[in-house]
């Protein structure tokens, strides 16, 4: 049994590679569908929680597509996208100049920032992968972030209601990893590594957007 649900894992983080990477031209169309078309909603939530745009440049760490990266261009931050992935700085870079917004991408890992320290207000990810988590990671976001910065995840979005749909999704859901965490351990865990912590649940059409808000303590 063990080396089925290893062999599992193996296919699910081989397909979750694919679409961050040579696939990621599929990305916006894939979470549009698994959402049901809330995924846009669950990923704006963040921005109810940043700091006023005139407080300081804003870091995205994996800004993946690039939507996010519009958003706050549009709304006056300042803002420096992160990605590992080089299609995902690709697809990203096409949508910023179709719309005349500034290009402010770097490529490279979470756990390792180009950034001096406390050169931002406020770090933003949304829909990250296990990276976040790591102490590595998030010591570096400590490190960067000014006294009393924000830290806002967007971890997931969860489907409301009945339905076949919706019960098939969910399922789709819990059989790649992507349920069944506990957020109160989460805000432990955030606490032991420098941040205060909040969770709130934020609702969407026929949805609802889990937001976890963080802030660096000095």
């Amino acid at each position: 049994m063990r080396s089925v649900f290893r062999l599992w894992w193996s296919l699910v983080t081989f397909g979750f590679r694919l679409l961050y990477n040579e696939l990621a031209f599929t990305y916006d169309t894939v979470s549009t569908i698994v959402s049901l078309g809330a995924w846009r909603c669950w990923q704006r939530q963040a921005l109810k929680f940043l700091p006023a745009s005139t407080d300081g440049i804003v870091l995205e760490l994996a800004h993946g597509t690039g939507n996010l990266q519009i958003d706050l261009k549009t709304r006056g931050y300042a803002t420096i996208g992160y990605d590992l992935s080089p299609n995902m700085g690709k697809i990203t870079r096409r949508k910023l100049l179709k719309r005349s917004l500034s290009v402010d991408l770097i490529r490279g890992q979470a756990q390792t920032l180009p950034f001096a320290e406390g050169g931002f207000q406020a770090v933003v990810s949304t829909f990250p992968t296990s990276f976040i988590v790591e102490e590595s990671t998030l010591r570096e976001i400590w490190r960067v972030l000014k006294p009393g910065g924000t830290l806002i995840i967007v971890p997931n979005g969860a489907l409301v209601g009945g339905g076949i749909v919706n019960s098939f999704i969910e399922w789709l859901y819990r059989i790649t990893g992507q349920r069944g965490a506990s957020m109160d351990g989460f805000k432990q865990y955030f606490e032991k590594h420098g941040f205060t912590a909040e969770i709130v649940y934020e609702n969407c059409p026929r949805s609802v957007a889990t937001v976890i808000i963080c802030h660096k303590m000095v």
